[in-house]
């Protein structure tokens, strides 16, 4: 992979986490919320990728509709899992879950589905990602408001929609050749459509939604189609099973936010524990 590559994965890596620790902040409805930033980020993305498209770099066909489609469905529900996820838990818990799941799911569906085989370095990574995980959590029957068990269901149902949004993004850049910007132009853009009609049975809530977290909308509105546009585009050049373990570096960055932040006790084990996953991610990459 080259430099410019790892340079691209680790700017997505930083901004993933950066917007991830804003949702925290968030108040209110939790689908207004996600409505509201994904409205901002479509306004942001779409005349981009019309711009694109004018240029001749991406025809407007099938498979742009088709490719826009799918993915806006599981980006809505990858959204909306670890939103409630952040409602419920510590985010350390359900942030390390999700990322160190993701790929270790990945890598499952391309058995079950794809016919791939497991070798001897992904096994030992699934292992070193479960065992990673549970470093994270620490003691997972612990009483009190920081048990984490709610944090390890959120954040495992949150890892099996990256999974998903994963492949089939991929499969959408590489095998169909859409361009990066305006195929997520085209998810942000029907997930737009797709959300506002329920929003809408909600707007006597939008004012106190927009007033409440009119900054942390700004933010993953600006964040969040920055990181994802990063990791398609660092596709394009680069092997998803090596940019997909490079991209979970965001885990140990977000663990020391959330610490920060957030006064989410044990940071040494947790920065530990999502150290072990990221060494369990390279593994399967292997």
């Amino acid at each position: 992979m080259s430099p410019g590559t790892v340079a691209l994965v680790l700017a997505a890596a930083t901004a993933h986490a950066v917007w991830n620790i804003a949702s925290k902040y968030k108040r209110e409805d939790t689908f207004l919320f996600v409505w509201a930033y994904t409205c901002a980020s479509a306004l942001l993305c779409v005349p981009i990728g019309i711009v694109v498209i004018a240029k001749g770099q991406q025809v407007l066909d099938w498979r742009l509709m088709v490719g826009s489609a799918v993915s806006a469905t599981l980006h809505i529900a990858y959204s909306l899992i670890l939103q409630a996820g952040y409602d419920r838990a510590e985010l350390g818990v359900v942030y390390s879950v999700a990322r160190g799941t993701g790929p270790m799911l990945t890598m499952l569906f391309a058995v079950l589905l794809l016919g791939e085989r497991l070798t001897t370095a992904a096994m030992l990574g699934a292992f070193l990602i479960v065992a990673g995980i549970l470093f994270v959590v620490g003691n997972l029957f612990r009483s009190g408001s920081s048990r984490p068990l709610p944090g390890v269901f959120w954040g495992a149902a949150t890892g099996a929609t990256i999974a998903g949004y994963t492949l089939w993004d991929s499969y959408s850049v590489t095998s169909w050749q859409l361009a990066p910007v305006s195929y997520y132009a085209g998810t942000l853009l029907l997930q737009s459509l797709i959300l506002t009609p329920i929003a809408l049975l909600r707007r006597h809530r939008i004012p106190a939604v927009l007033r409440a977290g009119a900054m942390p909308i700004f933010i993953v509105a600006v964040f969040s189609p920055l990181a994802y546009i990063l990791v398609l585009t660092a596709m394009l050049s680069a092997p998803v099973a090596l940019v997909a373990p490079l991209r979970e570096s965001s885990i140990v960055i977000g663990s020391f936010l959330a610490w920060w932040l957030f006064r989410e006790g044990n940071l040494a084990r947790r920065v530990a524990g999502g150290v072990i996953v990221l060494a369990g991610i390279v593994a399967i990459s292997l």
